[in-house]
């Protein structure tokens, strides 16, 4: 019986790698070896920015709050707590997609939350 040579697979896992580095700069785009270790590195980065995308938001939600509260003469912890005290369930997003797009509504929102606490 013939010997199998690991040539075909190893050629279409090397080229894997290189397609996932097309578009690196220099010799990280056409060398295995420096391409391999740019991918795992870009890989790394790609799975540490899917978590801190989730807390960039959640900064920039509390952020826009912060400033409608204090357009409303409130601060954001307490306007926080005076919406759970008022039993208002809408979460940071909606509630800084409310303060851009509907400021009155939200001065709504702050008045309810004032008459809670």
């Amino acid at each position: 019986m013939a010997r199998v040579k690991g040539a075909m697979m190893t050629r279409k896992r090397r080229n894997k790698t290189l397609k996932l580095a097309k578009g690196y700069f220099g010799s990280k785009s056409t060398h295995f070896k420096m391409a391999k270790q740019a991918v795992m590195k870009s890989g790394q980065y790609a799975y540490i920015g899917r978590k801190q995308r989730k807390r960039d938001f959640r900064q920039l939600w509390i952020a826009r709050i912060s400033a409608a509260c204090k357009l409303n003469g409130m601060n954001y912890s307490t306007f926080m707590n005076g919406v759970k005290k008022a039993g208002i369930t809408l979460n940071r997003k909606m509630l800084s997609e409310i303060a851009i797009s509907d400021p009155t509504g939200f001065t709504a929102i702050v008045e309810k939350a004032k008459a809670a606490l």
